[in-house]
């Protein structure tokens, strides 16, 4: 490989497992942002959401007039739980009657939902503890908050729904992505690429050879896994098959070319072999995969922008679970294409047509 990288490389990967990734796949959720709906209006309610928002958890989104409102905001990715607390609320926790405040959150995430909830449950139960420890004997202060939890566009937070379009984006980054990188890599092993280098096939015509066969096969793996998941799991996009293959063709078109990019600058197969594995790993565990990346730190998430595999985990479970077509993914779906435009140029340049 060119300038040595594989000694690099063995630097570089103690430093990503050990510095790095402990962060990146931190169990502990943060950052979570919710929306209001306070139909009460009180010093209680008011007091409840200070300390919600004072805890190291939870970020105030805003307030809204309606759960329809407060609806949008979670649908738009401005929040991840809505509270709503309903009328009478103070009132009822002065004459000490059980309360009930709905809490709705974001079910696409099951385990950032789950976790939600239970950081507002133990929020909520301090909140009552102290506020009536100041105003009547420990004895008497009785008074339950109960959440009422409701887990939008995955209502059983059945972890199947969760993890099976996340699955299928792996599946397509092993087939389109990592298979092109041992290509090159083969035929230069063979010896047959001398042959190439000396017929007149420009480099770009080369890298669509290369590329357009396995963007074929990633159309035929993805069409076998969704209906897999349709088959085993009963799942189907709820966005639509449309927004899945508009999104799956240019996903294969950034990891077709990173694979070729990996293949121009490997010399051996044990070298490309290396480095996908050092790509594989900081791409799962810094896409979102098993932990929110709402939950890493700034420098963290500030990493993860550079990661296409983040962008089609996001835009595969937008599909399946809250039923996004092309509008709510458009973004993401543009960040891939600019993703697949610098990759496949540079996948481009770096092949040299002569050794």
């Amino acid at each position: 490989m060119r300038g040595g990288f594989v000694p690099k490389l063995l630097v570089m990967m103690p430093v990503m497992m050990i510095c790095v990734f402990p962060f990146a796949a931190n169990q502990e959720v943060k950052n979570l942002k919710y929306s209001v709906v306070d139909n009460d209006r009180s010093q209680s309610s008011a007091m409840l959401i200070h300390k919600i928002s004072s805890s190291a958890y939870f970020t105030l989104s805003g307030f809204y007039e309606s759960f329809d409102g407060a609806l949008r905001s979670v649908e738009q990715s401005e929040a991840d739980v809505i509270l709503e607390i309903p009328q009478d609320f103070e009132r009822n926790l002065v004459l000490k009657n059980p309360q009930s405040v709905m809490l709705t959150a974001n079910g696409v995430n099951g385990m950032k939902s789950s976790l939600a909830v239970s950081y507002m449950q133990g929020i909520a139960a301090d909140f009552v503890g102290g506020m009536l420890s100041a105003q009547m004997p420990a004895s008497e202060a009785n008074i339950n908050i109960e959440l009422k939890p409701y887990y939008l566009f995955n209502p059983r937070l059945d972890y199947k729904v969760f993890m099976v379009p996340a699955l299928t984006v792996m599946l397509l980054t092993l087939v389109c992505g990592f298979l092109p990188a041992f290509n090159i890599v083969g035929e230069k092993e063979k010896g047959t690429i001398e042959q190439i280098n000396v017929t007149p096939v420009s480099r770009l015509a080369f890298i669509l050879s290369k590329l357009i066969p396995y963007w074929l096969i990633g159309f035929f793996v993805l069409t076998f896994a969704l209906f897999l998941a349709w088959l085993v799991y009963g799942l189907l996009p709820a966005g639509g098959f449309l927004t899945v293959y508009l999104s799956a063709a240019v996903y294969i078109t950034v990891v077709s070319g990173l694979g070729l990019i990996i293949s121009n600058y490997a010399s051996t197969m044990q070298q490309a072999m290396f480095l996908i594995f050092f790509f594989m790993l900081i791409f799962i565990l810094m896409s979102g995969l098993f932990t929110p990346v709402s939950s890493m730190p700034k420098w963290a998430q500030a990493i993860t922008t550079f990661n296409p595999l983040k962008y089609f985990v996001e835009i595969m479970r937008m599909i399946y679970l809250k039923g996004s077509g092309l509008n709510g993914v458009a973004t993401r779906l543009l960040s891939l294409a600019l993703f697949s435009a610098v990759l496949n140029i540079w996948a481009v340049i770096s092949y040299k047509k002569t050794e």
